[in-house]
């Protein structure tokens, strides 16, 4: 089973559940499990997906995924960031960002990359 981790700040829940449900028939694979940040991870659900919700970003949710990925139990990352936004808790994202890179694990952090990884997933 593979693990895919799924964020997205603010301005992008909107864009990450719309292409959510655009690769609905992949993500909803037995072959596939989710975990979120806990309100992309509430945003998911909404719309009908099963995601293991850890905690919201700025409370930590970023570290958790980071710390599941350092020990080698997330495939892949899809995060949504807003460029255009600060975030208070930026050390976190650069620090889940870095981790990708540290143990070559798919990142991607727009919907053209996501689409990219997930249809060659």
């Amino acid at each position: 089973m593979k693990t895919i981790a799924i964020i997205a700040h603010n301005g992008k829940k909107a864009e990450m559940v719309q292409f959510l449900n655009e690769y609905r028939n992949v993500l909803e694979s037995k072959e596939i499990r989710l975990i979120s940040t806990g309100t992309t991870g509430s945003k998911a659900e909404t719309a009908g997906f099963e995601v293991e919700k850890l905690l919201s970003g700025p409370l930590g949710g970023d570290a958790q995924i980071a710390s599941r990925l350092a020990e080698g139990k997330v495939d892949m990352v899809i995060f949504f960031r807003d460029p255009m936004d600060k975030h208070p808790h930026e050390p976190d994202i650069f620090m889940l960002m870095r981790l990708c890179d540290v143990h070559n694990i798919p990142l991607a952090t727009n919907p053209a990359t996501a689409k990219l990884l997930i249809e060659a997933f």
